[in-house]
């Protein structure tokens, strides 16, 4: 068949899929809080170096601890 077999075929696939969905997270908040975040203070600098350098904790903390407060007062 191959270098590989049935089983390490579908672990691979499957790590695959989980790492771009972890990317495609991670850029989907870092676009959002480009486009979306107000320009007040330092703020959206700060949570754009926070998801970018942190990866996808970053924007897990972002999603979380900012992401709904945005929306609730700014309503985007």
């Amino acid at each position: 068949m191959g270098p590989f077999g049935f089983p390490e075929l579908i672990i691979i696939l499957v790590v695959f899929l989980i790492s771009t969905l972890v990317v495609a997270f991670w850029v989907w908040t870092l676009v959002d809080c480009i486009k979306n975040e107000p320009s007040e203070g330092n703020d959206k600098v700060i949570w754009i170096l926070v998801i970018a350098l942190a990866g996808w904790i970053g924007s897990l903390v972002y999603l979380f601890a900012r992401r709904s407060e945005r929306i609730r007062r700014y309503g985007r």
